[in-house]
């Protein structure tokens, strides 16, 4: 009874939480279940992690008045966000790629003014959408594609086949509220 309480306000404090749900979620309730069941290396899942932390840590050093999100996988890294200038963009690229183990840069990062905290949150609820549909259409293993939405923009990463990466790509452009789908796809066939 105890832990079914738990679990409870664990549910129901998810909302409260925002960026911070999925890394509870994922350490306390089933990150043993994901990594098991992810197609990357326990290694490589480490050095991703690494990748990402180094990343935020020197990019906002480097760019404070930019808005820089870092996402690796399988030690390719996605920039997407905000910089100032053309230089700061190029900046951020050169930075990323002197970190430890990175493989490649994907940077789309725009040059502009940084987006809304309204705008963030509607990439969050975008994400949100998408990875769902994953779930529910229960074609491939949600695991396999790593969702980044940037204002509209959603971005697919992960190690997939040709099938999972069409059904993937389908899925999120047909979710309301996203403007355009970029496939970052290592294929396995």
């Amino acid at each position: 009874m105890k832990n079914r309480l738990y679990a409870l306000v664990l549910v129901f404090a998810l909302p409260l939480l925002g960026g911070c749900a999925a890394a509870l979620v994922g350490g306390a309730v089933g990150g043993g279940v994901l990594l098991a069941n992810d197609r990357r290396t326990v290694g490589t899942v480490t050095e991703d992690q690494s990748i990402e932390f180094k990343g935020g840590q020197r990019l906002g050093n480097r760019v404070p008045d930019g808005h820089i999100n870092v996402t690796s996988y399988n030690r390719l890294v996605l920039l997407s966000g905000e910089v100032p200038n053309a230089a700061a963009r190029e900046d951020a690229e050169n930075v990323t790629r002197n970190i430890d183990n990175v493989r490649g840069v994907f940077n789309e990062l725009q040059i502009g003014p940084n987006t809304a905290r309204t705008v963030r949150a509607n990439d969050a609820f975008i994400t949100s959408k998408v990875k769902a549909r994953f779930f529910e259409a229960r074609q491939f293993n949600p695991v396999h594609v790593k969702v980044v939405t940037e204002n509209g923009t959603v971005f697919l990463m992960g190690l997939v086949n040709r099938a999972e990466g069409e059904t993937a790509s389908e899925l999120a452009r047909t979710t309301s509220g996203v403007q355009k789908v970029v496939r970052l796809f290592e294929y396995l066939d």
